[in-house]
């Protein structure tokens, strides 16, 4: 299988490079090329991929191609690209807020794409991925997608519609959850535990409550009253963050971002 990347910034080369460490294809059948050659030459080292001389010359010597650029390129790229899409090819493009349509608009008749919202996590290999099928992609594209996109975490399939909901979610999710980590060490250290401590601490609670949801099957609310006994301590912390609007306030943070992403798609 022959795999383009074009963009080569931290989330194009993070899904260029596990894809490259897959069984999906060999580093030697995937070619990218970005306007920023530092960006292409560390990816080529790293990953033992090859570089395209531009666009056009990727698309020609590619199947499936990955369109990591950003939002406010894609347009551009897509046009640039054009001439050299044929039946074969299946785009699969991480640019936020650019709609399956307007993107259908800027290619030839019956192109093949998929929109993939990744989240960075994905730079490590632990990312969440939405995918949502544009009007001419096949199961099979699909699927292929899929597998492209497991090589750097877990991937769910969409409407266009829901990728709104993921951006919410697991798009900005990691905010979320980095602001949460640090208000639990820093309310740490004021109790008396030294910040490098309290973060190790705090971090390790954060990694191990996620592995419990994942491998025991239990949902969170069901785990929240394995560990609650009536008058302790996980009681007391849970009725103080309800009284200061803890899950209210997350649940505004999921619908923000959202109604932001429509926002931006509307805009595009």
């Amino acid at each position: 299988m022959k795999i383009g990347l074009i963009g080569c910034g931290r989330m194009g080369s993070a899904l260029i490079g596990g894809i490259a460490k897959s069984d999906i294809t060999t580093p030697a059948d995937i070619a990218v090329y970005d306007l920023n050659a530092d960006f292409v030459t560390t990816l080529v080292q790293d990953s033992g991929v090859s570089a395209a001389s531009n666009n056009l010359d990727l698309t020609c010597k590619s199947q499936t191609i990955l369109l990591a650029v950003k939002p406010q390129y894609i347009g551009d790229v897509l046009r640039e690209i054009a001439p050299a899409i044929t039946k074969d090819h299946l785009l699969i493009s991480i640019a936020a807020g650019v709609t399956l349509e307007k993107m259908e608009a800027a290619c030839p008749a019956a192109t093949r794409i998929i929109r993939a919202m990744p989240n960075t996590p994905a730079l490590i290999g632990l990312g969440a991925t939405g995918i949502a099928p544009g009007s001419h992609a096949s199961k099979q594209d699909l699927e292929l997608a899929r597998e492209l996109l497991q090589s750097v975490g877990i991937v769910t399939l969409t409407q266009e519609p829901q990728l709104d909901a993921v951006t919410g979610l697991s798009g900005s999710g990691p905010a979320y959850v980095y602001t949460f980590i640090e208000s639990l060490a820093l309310q740490a250290e004021k109790e008396g535990l030294s910040l490098e401590d309290a973060l190790k601490l705090a971090t390790q609670t954060v990694i191990g409550a996620a592995r419990m949801v994942e491998q025991t099957k239990m949902t969170p609310r069901e785990l929240v009253e394995q560990v609650t006994s009536p008058g302790g301590t996980t009681l007391a912390g849970l009725a103080a963050l309800n009284q200061n609007g803890f899950e209210k306030s997350i649940a505004a943070g999921v619908h923000a971002a959202a109604e932001r992403s429509r926002e931006i798609a509307a805009e595009s």
